[in-house]
C-alpha cells in the first residue's frame, strides 16, 4: 500500500464530506464522524497493525515515536495542507494502536459565522480576567476560543501567548503579537509554561486546557495580575465548572481558590453542537457573566443557586441554555427531540416550548 496516497485520501475525505473526526483502527474500516454520526469507509481495507503504524509514522516525529513508545498514548497536530490541519490521539485499547483525528480548519470563522452570540465580543475587549468555555468533548470549545483571539488579533496590538498540547488553530499575526507554545515542544509542561508566561510581557494568554490544580491556580493568579485569561473545562454548565475547580484542590486550599475564583472570574460559556434538521449542526448555548450575585454566590458556597441567577439574568446578558433550546425549536432549527436530549433540565424546557 502506497501509504502517503492512503493518507492524502483520507484526510481528503473527511474534508470534502464535511467530517469532524477520522478513527482508524486495528482490524476495522477507516471511520469518519458525519454530523455527528460514525460512518466506516467500507469500499477502503481493514486497517491491519502495519497499516496504523506506518500512517502514523507520515504525521509525527521521531521524538514523538519515542513519547508513544513510552507512554502508550500521544498528542500531536498535522498539517494536512494549507485549508486544514488535524489534531490527533494516538492510544493502544486492548494491545491494538488506534487513533483518533480530529479536523481543524485553517480558516478561523467569526463568531457571527459560527452562530454564536455577539455579547462574546464584550470578553475579549477586557483587560484582565478568566473566561471559560465549557461543554463535552467534541462541542467546538477550541473554536469558539481561537474565534476570540482571532477578534483581539484583529482589533488590538497586544501580546497573545498560546499554550496548548497540541497547538489547534494557527494564527496569522494582524494587530497582536501571537506566541503558541506547543506542550513536549516548546516547553515541557502546562505549568512550566505558566510559571514562565508572567515574565513574557504578555497581555493575553490562552490555555488550551486546564488539567491539573496547579495550573488552575496559576491560570486564576495571572487573570488577578492584570491579564485576560481564556481557557476550557470539561464541564456541563457553570455551576458544575465552579464545583469542578474548586473540588480538584485539597479541602485546606479551597477557601483561597474560592475567593480568587469569585473575584477573577468574568464568565463562563457552556456551549453543544446539535443536528439541524436541514443539515450540519448549530449551537446552543448558556452563558453566565459574573456580576454581584454570582461572586457572592460562589464565595458563600451557593454554587448550586447559579443557574437561577441564570435564568433570571437575562437583562443581565446572560442566557439561559433552556431558552437556547427552545429558540432553535421555534425556528425550526432542531427537533424537540434534540432539545430535549441536550437540556440539563427538561422539565423547565417542556415550559418553554
Amino acid at each position: 500500500m502506497n501509504y502517503e496516497q492512503e493518507l492524502t485520501d483520507l484526510l481528503s475525505t473527511v474534508v470534502r464530506e464535511g467530517g469532524s473526526d477520522l478513527h482508524l483502527s486495528e482490524g476495522r474500516y477507516p471511520t469518519i464522524r458525519v454530523n455527528g454520526l460514525l460512518i466506516p469507509l467500507v469500499r477502503k481495507a481493514v486497517l491491519s497493525h502495519v497499516d496504523i503504524d506506518s500512517l502514523l509514522n507520515l504525521m509525527i516525529d521521531d521524538a514523538s515515536r519515542k513519547r508513544f513508545a513510552d507512554t502508550k498514548e500521544l498528542d500531536f497536530s498535522y498539517q494536512f495542507n494549507p485549508e486544514a490541519r488535524f489534531r490527533g490521539n494516538a492510544y493502544i485499547q486492548r494491545g491494538c494502536h488506534s487513533i483518533a483525528l480530529r479536523l481543524i480548519q485553517n480558516k478561523i470563522k467569526s463568531l457571527k459565522e459560527l452562530g454564536l452570540p455577539e455579547i462574546l465580543e464584550s470578553f475579549t475587549r477586557m483587560k484582565q480576567g478568566f473566561f471559560l468555555v465549557v461543554g463535552p468533548v467534541g462541542q467546538g470549545k477550541s473554536t469558539t476560543l481561537a474565534s476570540m483571539v482571532e477578534l483581539i488579533n484583529q482589533e488590538r496590538a497586544e501580546h497573545i501567548i498560546t499554550i496548548e498540547d497540541p497547538i489547534e488553530y494557527l494564527y496569522t499575526q494582524k494587530k497582536s503579537i501571537i506566541d503558541q507554545r506547543e506542550i513536549h515542544v516548546d516547553t515541557d509542561t502546562f505549568e512550566a509554561a505558566l510559571t514562565s508566561v508572567l515574565r513574557q510581557d504578555v497581555n493575553v494568554i490562552l490555555l488550551g486546557e486546564m488539567r491539573s490544580p496547579e495550573t488552575i491556580s496559576a491560570a486564576v493568579t495571572a487573570a488577578e495580575t492584570g491579564h485576560l485569561v481564556l481557557s476550557t473545562l470539561h464541564t456541563n454548565n457553570a455551576a458544575q465548572t465552579v464545583d469542578r475547580i474548586i473540588d480538584s484542590f485539597p479541602p485546606n486550599q479551597q477557601d483561597q481558590i474560592r475567593n480568587q475564583l469569585a473575584s477573577s472570574l468574568t464568565g463562563i460559556f457552556s456551549q453543544r453542537l446539535i443536528p439541524r434538521i436541514s443539515g450540519g449542526m448549530v449551537p446552543t448555548y448558556e452563558l453566565m457573566i459574573s456580576n454581584n450575585a454570582t461572586s457572592n454566590l460562589i464565595r458563600e458556597k451557593r454554587s448550586h443557586e447559579i443557574n437561577t441567577v441564570i435564568e433570571t439574568g437575562m437583562g443581565d446578558g446572560m442566557i439561559d441554555m433552556n431558552r437556547s433550546l427552545a429558540e432553535l425549536v421555534r425556528r425550526g432549527e432542531i427537533t424537540i427531540e434534540s432539545a430535549y436530549q441536550h437540556s440539563l433540565n427538561p422539565k423547565n424546557l417542556e415550559r418553554m416550548i
